[in-house]
């Protein structure tokens, strides 16, 4: 499980990345082909062609922190290019079921909830 914020955006770019990409070359995608700025705080997550590798780019305060994440055995679920999308918002919780390699929807996973709290 990746220890993140359940308020953090992430972004996943669909589709295969060169993973010998490093910060520069991570940052320069999602500034020039997603358009977005690399130094907000959300977490950009990129895979590799053989789905075995993902890499993770997040700008924190001062700086970028660039996380990597290489499976000795099994691949990745992950998604292609559909309907000429780029990227995909999605949940932390979405983000740990990739992780874990599980697929992005999980139809016996309860649902996330909201929950406020009213005083008597």
């Amino acid at each position: 499980m990746f220890p993140v914020s359940s308020q953090l955006k992430v972004t996943l770019i669909c589709g295969p990345t060169d993973m010998r990409k490093a910060i520069d070359g991570l940052s320069n995608i999602v500034a020039y082909d997603l358009e977005q700025e690399p130094c907000s705080e959300q977490l950009f997550v990129f895979c590799g062609r053989r789905r075995d590798k993902i890499k993770m780019l997040q700008w924190v305060n001062n700086g970028f922190w660039l996380y990597y994440k290489r499976l000795e055995k099994g691949t990745f679920q992950w998604p292609g290019i559909e309907d000429d999308e780029l990227a995909l918002t999605i949940s932390t919780r979405q983000l740990n079921w990739l992780l874990e390699g599980l697929p992005l929807v999980q139809d016996k996973a309860h649902p996330s909830l909201t929950y406020r709290y009213h005083a008597c």
